[in-house]
């Protein structure tokens, strides 16, 4: 019952107050026992992953829709249909935690009405699903403006790009290659009964068979391994740091693009990771403690570099530049909701600023790579191809066979060997 009240509060302060899954759903998971916590997390991220598909469903079955401070009521019925149609829980225990749920709501009134709804759903589950799954938007439960980009974007790939957006993300580690090669490692989680898998581009990457907690992995503790989607371990080994180079990671909380720079290059001359968000930060030096590594971390703008750095420019820049995340749904689905199409341009605006400003900080001959967990091409591809039209001293380095001017970067799509979505484009600066 607790469970499913708290579920309908976080889903309820998402849709209808704008808040993040990631700042709520600790604080309600520390108010529950251990084992209901996991509980939690499953009826949250998927509520929201669903959330549209599920929403139509329950106005089906409603007379009048439950507004205003009601609306916790009509979460709740999310979280029950949720339950009915997408996890194995009995339909008989779904039913009766949801509608005893209310009490805790402080909506026992509505208890007959919730009851009402879901049984509704379990007799008329086939002719309700069919109704809206006739419209892909709601069938596939992704906003309509965001269908729209996408369908644009991608006119082939779109389907396969909102289903992998509904999968549930693989768990994905980073080898520490100061402590092991991949296949040492792997080796250390067969020993252990832990299957994994090698990914054939991030040259230490491994897809672990099924999640676990981190302080099962071997040497975790003591830095052997961090958890790092494979699409993101791209950035350190697309951006080949030398030894005796100044690099510097901006946008870099929470600091684990910085911690595999370092892993990849003991030589570095000096690493410097720069990020607005002073909370954030903590992140970094947490990570970077752990790991036993060392970078010089500032809290600052990367579009206003002159206020944290007066040091020589660098010899290359890794920009992790804000984006919409929409590559990373599957990981954050209240990613879906949160965002406004009028975001996008907001955010291009800004990630031109800041490649503008860290352009200036690089030195001649050095090496700029832009990364962003987006796959809309105006975070992408035509920022890209804008910033090299309005830069005399900037050229385009491919990153595979059709990776040109005209076409910059490499975008790769979320669930693609079973990756997040992630967009990279490498630049050099003139002599």
């Amino acid at each position: 019952m607790k469970t499913r009240a708290a579920a309908a509060n976080i889903l309820h302060q998402v849709i209808n107050q704008g808040q993040s899954l990631s700042a709520l759903l600790p604080r309600y998971q520390q108010e529950l026992a251990a084992k209901d916590r996991a509980l939690l997390q499953e009826l949250c991220f998927g509520s929201l992953r669903w959330y549209s598909r599920l929403d139509a469903i329950a106005r089906q079955l409603l007379e009048k829709p439950l507004k205003g401070k009601y609306q916790p009521v009509h979460a709740l019925l999310l979280v029950g249909i949720y339950q009915l149609l997408y996890t194995r829980i009995p339909a008989h225990a779904a039913l009766a935690e949801t509608v005893n749920a209310c009490k805790l709501l402080k909506a026992e009134p509505f208890r007959g009405m919730v009851n009402g709804v879901l049984r509704n759903v379990q007799r008329r589950q086939d002719e309700l699903t069919t109704k809206v799954d006739a419209l892909p938007q709601l069938r596939l439960a992704h906003p309509n403006w965001l269908v729209k980009r996408l369908q644009q974007a991608y006119p082939e790939q779109w389907p396969a790009i909102l289903e992998a957006n509904n999968q549930h993300p693989p768990m994905w580690i980073r080898v520490n290659r100061r402590h092991h090669s991949r296949e040492h490692y792997l080796a250390l989680l067969l020993q252990d009964g832990l299957d994994a898998a090698p990914d054939p581009l991030a040259d230490s990457a491994l897809r672990l068979a099924r999640p676990l907690d981190v302080t099962l992995l071997p040497g975790f503790e003591q830095g052997h391994s961090s958890v790092q989607d494979a699409a993101a371990q791209m950035a350190a080994q697309l951006l080949e740091a030398a030894p005796g180079e100044l690099v510097l990671d901006a946008c870099a909380a929470p600091g684990g693009k910085t911690a595999h720079i370092l892993e990849r290059q003991p030589e570095l001359g000096q690493l410097v990771a720069v990020d607005l968000d002073p909370e954030r930060l903590q992140r970094v030096h947490q990570n970077l403690q752990r790991i036993g590594l060392t970078a010089s971390v500032h809290q600052g703008d990367a579009a206003r570099p002159a206020d944290w750095w007066q040091g020589p420019r660098f010899d290359r820049i890794l920009l992790d530049a804000p984006c919409s995340a929409t590559g990373v749904i599957r990981r954050h689905p209240d990613i879906k909701w949160l965002r406004r199409p009028e975001d996008i341009a907001q955010l291009a605006a800004l990630q031109m600023q800041i490649l503008d400003a860290l352009w200036q900080q690089l030195k001649p001959g050095g090496t700029l790579l832009y990364a962003t967990c987006s796959i809309l091409p105006d975070e992408n591809k035509e920022q890209i191809k804008a910033f090299l039209s309005r830069t005399p001293d900037a050229r385009h380095l491919p990153l595979h066979e059709h990776d040109s001017p005209d076409q910059p970067g490499w975008q790769l799509l979320p669930g693609t060997e079973q990756r997040d979505g992630f967009y990279y484009a490498k630049l050099s600066k003139a002599t």
